[in-house]
């Protein structure tokens, strides 16, 4: 997409990253059955920025993340993270790259039998045992300190708002410092006021820990307050791309379905 307008102050801001893809992308396809979800699909996630894709229900924004992080196997079409083919990595290799991958699931995804302090040392425990009691309790501080939500340390997850779990799945996520963040629908059931407060916080971990991430979300606001750059899927390819002025001043009428 071409556009003239102004940039935004996000969108100057990425004048001074350095234009690297940390994940990149190419021609990848995903079939069920005889359903094509993605037919083509080529993108790139550039270092320390927030790209957003949208698109309506079923078009494979949700499978393109989770063929990213392993949970589904794509039909063809390569996926490379850090100059990395996914799909040529042994588990022991995968599992390593995938330390420096965080994933906000959509459900959240906590431990329901675990408090909120267990469910954050977790992946401390299970992934790096170099840690001292010490450490991990700074650290699990550290994260729920960030989400604001220090009050919450020995709660069960039933006992949280919508969220508040959302927040606290978002502290399990960043607590192994990843350099890629992935978020799959991060404020799908959530009124517009904390809607509106995941987003801030999505940016915000953007700025302290220089994530480079990948936002799949079909809330608009969302996608505009967040996005240094977007692109739209459509009927399993890449439809459009942009800076959010760009999607919000064009007449395409696909899009501006999307955006009014």
């Amino acid at each position: 997409m071409n556009s003239a307008e102004k940039q935004t102050g996000k969108e100057a801001s990425l004048k001074t990253i350095i234009r690297e893809p940390v994940i990149e992308i190419k021609n990848l396809k995903k079939s069920f059955g005889e359903q094509a979800v993605l037919v083509n699909v080529s993108l790139k996630l550039f270092s320390g920025e927030n790209l957003v894709v949208v698109g309506k229900s079923g078009s494979g924004k949700s499978v393109l993340i989770k063929c990213i992080v392993g949970l589904l196997n794509s039909d063809g079409g390569t996926i490379n993270v850090f100059n990395r083919n996914v799909n040529t990595l042994n588990r022991r290799e995968f599992g390593k790259l995938r330390q420096k991958i965080g994933f906000l699931f959509q459900s959240g995804a906590l431990y329901d039998s675990m408090t909120v302090k267990q469910n954050l040392e977790f992946p401390l425990r299970r992934i790096n045992r170099d840690f001292n009691e010490k450490e991990i309790k700074e650290k699990v501080n550290e994260v729920l300190d960030n989400v604001g939500l220090t009050e919450a340390l020995n709660k069960m997850p039933s006992q949280l708002s919508g969220g508040m779990r959302k927040r606290i799945s978002l502290a399990r996520s960043i607590i192994l410092d990843p350099m890629i963040m992935l978020y799959d629908e991060p404020t799908t059931g959530l009124d517009p006021v904390t809607s509106d407060e995941i987003s801030t916080l999505i940016n915000d971990v953007q700025k302290k820990y220089n994530t480079s991430s990948l936002i799949i979300t079909h809330d608009i606001k969302c996608a505009i307050k967040t996005a240094n750059r977007i692109v739209m899927l459509q009927e399993g390819v890449v439809y459009a791309e942009g800076n959010p002025v760009d999607f919000e001043n064009s007449s395409d009428p696909m899009i501006k379905s999307f955006f009014m």
